[in-house]
């Protein structure tokens, strides 16, 4: 980066140094030929004065340097040159500057010369007696300027050159120093200083940065923790139906069973069976959700239609403990993926069977609000205690061990709720009393990516 620096600063002083020096040369060429034709003006006016006073003989006693001198008669033709045959030469006449020294007195012009072959200035004076006194002088050029400054012009780059390069190393060092001394895990510290007052942007962004790292990073620990706890508690919730299979199947085998019980230990391997097939179910449900549900289609779809296919799917099981499971409500169209409803409006009624009284009821309410529509599965179970309420959507988290075991419960609906729900970009809310029953309100947008309103219920996890 410094390296960088100290060649943009050097090229852009040996830019201006360039520029500034053009500039001067144009001002100075100027200024000089500026000069040069007022030098010519004045000599041309002496010269004529004596011209007119002595005629020829103070033009043979004239001797001026550098200067070329030229008397022409009142009709054109050339009476004397210094430079040039006047005998050879055409007439003068139609000369600018003698065409306007005939009528105003002086005239004056600038052209190629095809006597001399090269560029001249020109002036002219009427004498009193109708000739033209004309003198001129070669036109000062560029190069002939550049080459009588050239020494001290090659002088001054040099100098510039080394300068710049001084200069420029400098500043470099001067700018990049304060970047290259930044402590990069502690940039707020910087915050204020006079050093640090142009970058102190960056100072921010630099901050903001570290925190979203040490957040990811946070995540990413709380993500593979999550993991291994999830690993871990698959393993022990396999293994004890595994042990319970093969305990049974192995007293099978070995005929240790009496007769009539052969068929009450192939009804619990049978029990076992299904529910390791359940818990695998879910498991594999639930690592597709924690990818966000991407293989699954986002349809026009009814909510009060799944929730009322996915209460007639357990009405048999509400039946066998003698619980009465109701649906009401209103047709709910949403765009969603419909499995996904189907898994939360079966779940969240499974649950409020499994963990209710016998005897006791379930009542499923779809409503449908202006940008979301509302599920709710209320129960007349045994209820959540409060300071469970916040932890019943982690995976394999159960309230009551006992009564999940009994009942066959994975530890896993209400987690895979939460991700359905979550994919929805949805809300739920849990109300729940214990020995008063639950109720679970889910609220999922009409539209996909649509942000719920704050008078929405709000969603705990």
């Amino acid at each position: 980066m410094s390296s960088k620096i100290f060649k943009a600063i050097w090229i852009a002083a040996i830019t201006v140094f360039l520029a500034s020096l053009l500039l001067i040369m144009g001002t100075l060429y100027n200024y000089f030929s500026s000069l040069q034709r007022n030098q010519l003006r004045n000599q041309t006016e002496l010269a004529a004065q004596g011209v007119a006073m002595s005629g020829m003989d103070y033009l043979d006693e004239l001797s001026i340097e550098n200067y070329r001198i030229t008397w022409v008669s009142p009709d054109g033709n050339v009476l004397f040159d210094n430079e040039a045959d006047t005998a050879s030469m055409q007439n003068h006449l139609e000369r600018p500057e003698i065409q306007q020294a005939l009528k105003e007195g002086f005239g004056e012009s600038t052209r190629h010369s095809y006597t001399l072959a090269d560029q001249q200035y020109y002036a002219a004076k009427r004498l009193p007696d109708g000739s033209v006194f004309r003198m001129s002088i070669a036109q000062l050029s560029v190069w002939s300027l550049l080459f009588g400054f050239a020494q001290p012009i090659c002088f001054v780059i040099l100098v510039a050159l080394i300068l710049s390069f001084v200069l420029a190393s400098r500043i470099a060092k001067k700018i990049v120093k304060p970047i290259n001394e930044i402590d990069l895990e502690h940039p707020n510290q910087y915050y204020g200083q006079e050093d640090y007052k142009e970058i102190e942007p960056l100072l921010h962004h630099i901050s903001a940065q570290q925190a979203q790292l040490r957040q990811d990073q946070e995540e990413i620990e709380k993500a593979a923790l999550i993991r291994q706890e999830f690993s871990a508690n698959v393993s022990h919730e396999l293994k004890t139906p595994l042990h319970a299979i093969s305990g049974y199947a192995e007293l099978l085998k070995n005929g240790l069973v009496k007769e009539e019980d052969i068929k009450p230990f192939a009804e619990k391997i049978h029990t076992e069976s299904l529910r390791m097939t359940k818990l695998i179910e879910d498991i594999i449900d639930l690592t597709k959700l924690d990818s966000g549900g991407v293989d699954m289609k986002w349809e026009d779809c009814d909510l009060y239609r799944i929730a009322e296919n996915a209460v007639d799917s357990l009405e048999a099981a509400a039946s066998a403990m003698d619980i009465s499971i109701d649906i009401g409500g209103e047709s709910a169209p949403v765009k969603a993926i419909p499995q996904l409803l189907y898994s939360i409006a079966y779940n969240l009624c499974d649950n409020a069977i499994k963990y209710n009284h016998t005897g006791g009821n379930v009542i499923v309410t779809v409503a449908q609000k202006e940008h979301s529509t509302v599920l709710s599965v209320k129960d007349t179970g045994i209820g959540i205690p409060e300071t469970d309420q916040k932890r019943i959507f982690e995976r394999f988290y159960r309230v009551d061990k006992s009564r999940s075991k009994e009942v066959g419960g994975t530890g896993l609906g209400l987690s895979i709720v939460k991700h359905a729900v979550m994919i929805h970009n949805g809300r739920i809310e849990v109300k729940s009393a214990v020995g008063e029953g639950s109720e679970f309100i889910v609220t999922i947008p009409n539209k996909p990516k649509q942000i719920l309103s704050e008078e929405e219920p709000e969603y705990y996890a």
